[in-house]
């Protein structure tokens, strides 16, 4: 019945044997795995079981490419794995697995798994919900989203094993679903992210028959619990292929279920160019190794949905920083329906959001004191946004210079750049002053006229 049922997914090959590539016929070495993930297979296959680098990593290798983690995979369960490690720890529900500390490696070990069946197995929508079922090599090489992720690489012998004809596609730049793309997608939705953000970070195209069915299932993301989707969204944005794969989203249809506001905002003019003008920055960032932060991404893609609620309320006569901060919870309210933003990145993003007046105030001892605030770098990448973007007109349009020359400046020239406090002045009551024990007695009699109060400074 396993190899009928193989047989539908690949006809015309008996996927129970791999194809085995040998060092001659590939180009992943050993010496490109990373010493915790050697040792890990290592003492995996002394102890008498199969173990195998997997997936992405053998993917990225094949495409020369440096991967940024090893997962192994064997046929040992994980009460099997975590003795022979002193470091190891279960971890898991729905996916159980091992997670193995290598030095400063943390590696992460899963069993062969087979395709999980059972009324209790999926939701209403066809979405897994356990995938704890273990079993062959070949079955959990069935079990995985692309062929491209199913490739498994043993670094003893350097063979690469190939149950579903990863390496062909590979070779050939193409990324196919293993399976039927309907019956896959709708196990597990977040695969239609996957294959839309792997595809614009290695440069693959999507098979036909892997892309056909993404605009009609793309509502089943919002089945997706919200902090996965928001995971997703991370790795996503941090790629250092944003730009990319968020035009790979639109092309597949898939932002609608991603950020619901996405349409809005590249929809506005001054939007996509403030969205692509932050998404090419961040890509820049993370090719050069430099860190980035999520919570100043969702700040760009969000702003525009805030400065429009924002106008709104000032354009009604509301004052403007409670109508700013009504329109942040707004916006910020409508969007948590959908992604689980962690409270650590929204409280980052309402302070980006909220320091945004406060640049426009170039006077007296507020830009001094906006220098010393711990997200004055973030809140002023930010104010640079909003000028190259256009965003910023008349005297404005100048704010991100005036501000890259009064942080670099020294004293007298900052001095000399302030401008004259023409803001509104708070009206001060005259203080009166003590006159001696005549007050003091007037004090002790329980008089209240203030003119005769004495002063507590």
């Amino acid at each position: 019945m396993i190899r009928r049922l193989i047989a539908r997914f690949l006809p015309g090959r008996n996927a129970t044997e791999p194809r085995i590539y040998g060092p001659d016929a590939h180009p992943v070495r050993r010496s490109q795995i990373s010493r915790g993930a050697q040792d890990v297979t290592r003492k995996l296959q002394q102890a008498g079981f199969k173990a195998f680098v997997v997936g992405g990593a053998v993917r990225d290798l094949l495409l020369d490419i440096a991967p940024k983690d090893f997962d192994i995979a064997t046929d040992a369960t994980p009460e099997q794995v975590k003795p022979l490690f002193r470091r190891a720890f279960i971890i898991g529900r729905r996916f159980r697995l091992v997670n193995v500390l290598a030095g400063p490696e943390t590696i992460e070990v899963s069993t062969f798994r087979s395709r999980q069946t059972g009324n209790d197995a999926a939701d209403e929508h066809g979405r897994l919900l356990t995938d704890n079922v273990f079993g062959s090599q070949a079955e959990d090489a069935l079990r995985r989203d692309f062929t491209c992720n199913a490739l498994y690489f043993d670094p003893v012998s350097e063979e690469v094993w190939d149950y579903v004809g990863g390496v062909p596609d590979v070779r050939a730049r193409r990324m196919r679903l293993i399976g039927d793309p309907v019956t896959r997608y709708r196990e597990d939705p977040v695969r239609m992210l996957r294959a839309a953000r792997l595809a614009a970070k290695l440069g693959l195209t999507l098979e036909k028959k892997t892309a056909a069915p993404i605009p009609e299932l793309a509502p089943l993301i919002q089945n997706v619990p919200p902090a996965r989707l928001f995971d997703e969204m991370e790795k996503l944005l941090l790629s250092g292929h944003a730009s990319e794969s968020v035009k790979s989203l639109r092309r597949h249809g898939l932002h609608h279920g991603v950020l619901p506001l996405l349409d809005v905002i590249v929809e506005q003019p001054l939007g996509q160019r403030f969205i692509e003008l932050a998404l090419a920055n961040t890509d820049d960032r993370v090719r050069q190794g430099k860190s980035v932060t999520p919570a100043f991404l969702f700040a760009t893609l969000l702003w525009h949905e805030v400065l429009a609620s924002w106008n709104a309320a000032k354009a009604r006569g509301e004052r403007p920083m409670p109508a700013l901060f009504d329109a942040m919870d707004k916006v910020l309210e409508q969007q948590a329906q959908r992604l689980a933003i962690p409270r650590r990145f929204e409280a980052a993003i309402k302070e980006i959001w909220t320091l945004q007046p406060r640049f426009e105030q170039r006077s007296g001892q507020r830009p001094f004191r906006l220098l010393e605030h711990p997200r004055f770098r973030a809140g002023y990448d930010f104010v640079e946004l909003r000028c190259d973007s256009g965003e910023m007109e008349g005297e404005l349009a100048g704010l991100g210079d005036w501000w890259d020359r009064f942080q670099h400046a020294d004293q007298a020239t900052r001095e000399e750049m302030l401008r004259p406090d023409d803001g509104p002045r708070k009206k001060r009551l005259p203080r009166s002053r003590g006159r001696g024990k005549g007050a003091d007695a007037a004090a002790g009699d329980g008089t209240n006229d203030p003119a005769q109060t004495p002063d507590d400074g």
